[in-house]
């Protein structure tokens, strides 16, 4: 018994924790996006299932003498992908399909061993069934679970502050050869114990039945709608603030625990009670979603829907667990649940972007878990069935409403693997032509503005006034031909400072973007400057290139979504210096309404020497606010009198650790 939950409790403790260790480390090479973690989850639940389909396999079709004998090959096998550290190779040029590309990344990195980790589950407890008779396997998946939960939620809060991300891996491939002795030395005690339907017809004299179709596609149902809500709430919740290990592995544990407290005993899913849950949480999650005066406010957004996932997938796995079959059907039971998470993880991952103009998944799932619920409550008084037909409309309503908001002024909508680009027009002022503009908004954040009327086109708009940290950096070089490089296109608005003896040189790696720029924007046709465009992320193109000579370089890729972190390092800002001129700057935007990064590059920038200057823009105005830091080896530069004249002191903070590509923490950062 001991032996068992032991080696059933280190793989899942590693199964869970491998993920973000290895999402961390590739998430840099593919811009930060949030969408990083959501195809690494289709990847897992994809391995998860094979493992099960083997397991369900090799206990159903192979002799328990051969069983051992295939399992160590395997086992043994599987370390030589040891150490687990993604082979710089995988960095992608720029012009690959990025899903595929980390699908494949995660194949040759980690492939066998998560695989085996993913059969330990199911395959220990049909041992574990064989040689204890009468005793229910089901508490070893609950211990699997808990051990999930303690490695996902171990990540953030002890991992990640302490190692860097190589003594991760290193750490991990560690604890994997622990794993493998003792997965080994149970496969070698196993051989010699009768076949699972032997060991439970001792105990019960009588065949279990195999399950009907029907009750196979309520599992299915019930599975996939749990891995739904799981990938949709995390969408929701990292798309406007940053993809970053605690809030992928937050709604990932409550996901865990619901499976932890339904399949440890009957106590903890009381069924009345928690579909009355449902049909609040249901109702209060639509309203969140539809109302966008609440979608910036963060500690509610959370709170929420982290409830809401919690009590959706109490449901589902409460409901699972009530129809779970006995031990001879269960790995059969666990490849229809891992069946579901991969077409979960699927539909969020993979349909939704090939389908769907934003991020709608969630508005579907909660009508679908509300219909579902309503089928799976058919033959209840009719009171409850009408409340829950009540909800559907509710759900679908909000649905209904989300789609026509979006859509209001909107010119063009486009989703792709980086996330949502819309381009909205308005009037400033009703009734007054020369008011209109033109927004471009990525997820719910501005990348740019630009007025359509002739005579005020041409003016730098939103974060890039004349008052701005990036517009002073860029006029104290008026008069002379200059070089400018931008991380981050938007919508071109730093092209209007161009003369025609400049070069504005742009770097953007979502393929939609310079498109749109040149489509429906004029800045860049308007501009009199020599444009450039490099599409892929940006540092890794200015790793490859030769020394361009920036007079100015800004990185416009703090304001929101998901931030980029790889960007903001002491290598990073290593890579800018190679590239610019003696009297050049850095300048960083930094108007974010979640993380403070300016302590991050007051640090940096001490440790390469470099003056820095915090420049805040108020809007006065009535415009856009706008927070920048330059950076610079020419220290004259910042002191200039117009410089000074909006700079604001940022106090260090001794405690936190320099942010190197091995290392950073936004938890540090995050507004308080």
């Amino acid at each position: 018994m001991l032996l068992h939950a032991a080696t059933i409790f280190l793989s899942a403790f590693l199964l869970f924790l491998v993920q973000p260790v290895l999402a961390k480390q590739i998430l840099p090479w593919f811009g930060g996006a949030a969408v990083v973690w959501t195809t690494c989850m289709v990847f897992f639940q994809f391995a998860l299932l094979l493992g099960y389909a083997y397991s369900h396999w090799i206990t159903t079709n192979v002799a328990p003498a051969r069983q051992h004998r295939i399992h160590l090959v395997l086992l043994l096998a599987s370390l030589a992908f040891l150490p687990i550290l993604p082979g710089e190779t995988w960095m992608p040029s720029g012009d690959e399909n990025p899903v595929l590309r980390i699908l494949m990344l995660l194949f040759a990195t980690i492939g066998l061993p998560y695989f085996l980790l993913s059969t330990t589950t199911p395959l220990v407890q049909a041992w574990y069934a064989r040689e204890f008779p009468g005793a229910s396997p089901y508490r070893l998946f609950a211990l699997s679970n808990l051990a999930s939960m303690i490695a996902l939620l171990g990540y953030p809060f002890l991992f990640e502050p302490r190692l860097s991300s190589p003594r991760q891996s290193w750490a991990w491939s560690c604890g994997y050869a622990l794993f493998v002795a003792l997965c080994a030395g149970l496969a070698w005690r196993s051989r010699r114990l009768p076949p699972l339907e032997r060991a439970v017809l001792t105990v019960a004299q009588t065949a279990e039945p195999r399950p009907q179709a029907g009750t196979l596609l309520v599992w299915l149902a019930l599975a996939t709608m749990g891995s739904v809500m799981l990938l949709a709430v995390s969408n929701h919740l990292t798309q406007n603030i940053s993809s970053i290990p605690l809030l992928w592995v937050i709604p990932l544990a409550v996901y865990l625990l619901t499976f932890i407290l339904c399949f440890e005993g009957e106590r903890w899913y009381r069924r009345d009670a928690y579909l009355g849950f449902l049909v609040w949480i249901l109702c209060v999650m639509a309203w969140f979603l539809a109302d966008k005066r609440l979608q910036f406010e963060l500690a509610w957004q959370v709170g929420v829907f982290v409830a809401g996932l919690y009590i959706a997938c109490m449901f589902c796995h409460g409901e699972l667990a009530r129809l779970r079959p006995g031990p001879r059907h269960l790995t059969l039971f666990y490849l229809v649940v891992s069946l579901g998470g991969v077409l979960g993880g699927i539909l969020v991952g993979i349909v939704a972007p090939l389908t769907l103009p934003g991020f709608l998944e969630l508005e579907i799932a909660l009508v679908v878990l509300a219909a579902l619920a309503l089928v799976l409550n058919r033959d209840r008084p009719k009171p409850v069935i009408a409340m829950f037909a009540a909800v559907v409309a509710f759900a679908s309503g909000a649905l209904a409403f989300r789609v026509v908001t979006f859509t209001e002024d909107t010119l063009l909508v486009e989703r792709n693997f980086y996330g949502v680009l819309r381009v909205k027009e308005q009037l400033a002022r009703a009734g007054e032509p020369e008011t209109r503009y033109r927004s471009l908004v990525h997820g719910a954040i501005l990348h740019g503005e630009q007025w359509m009327a002739e005579k005020y086109r041409r003016s730098a708009t939103t974060y890039y006034k004349t008052g701005s940290g990036i517009g002073k950096a860029i006029l104290v070089h008026e008069g002379r031909a200059i070089k400018v490089g931008v991380i981050g296109l938007g919508a071109g608005t730093l092209a209007t400072y161009g003369d025609a003896d400049d070069t504005y040189r742009f770097y953007d790696i979502n393929p939609a973007v310079p498109r749109i720029a040149k489509e429906q924007f004029t800045f860049l046709a308007d501009s009199p400057a020599t444009i450039e465009i490099v599409l892929g992320d940006a540092r890794l193109k200015l790793e490859r290139e030769p020394a361009q000579g920036f007079d100015v370089l800004a990185v416009d890729a703090f304001s929101g979504d998901s931030i980029p972190v790889h960007l903001i390092t002491l290598e990073a800002v290593g890579v800018y210096l190679r590239h610019m001129k003696p009297h050049g700057v850095i300048a960083f935007h930094v108007s974010n309404r979640f993380l403070d990064l300016k302590p991050v590059l007051l640090a940096i920038a001490e440790k390469h020497g470099l003056a820095y200057a915090f420049v805040h823009e108020s809007n006065e105005d009535g415009g856009t606010t706008s927070d920048w830091v330059l950076l610079t080896r020419h220290k004259p530069l910042i002191l200039r009198p117009e410089i000074v004249a909006s700079t604001e002191p940022v106090a260090p903070e001794p405690g936190w650790r320099l942010w190197t590509d091995a290392y950073n923490n936004l938890l540090q950062v995050w507004r308080r």
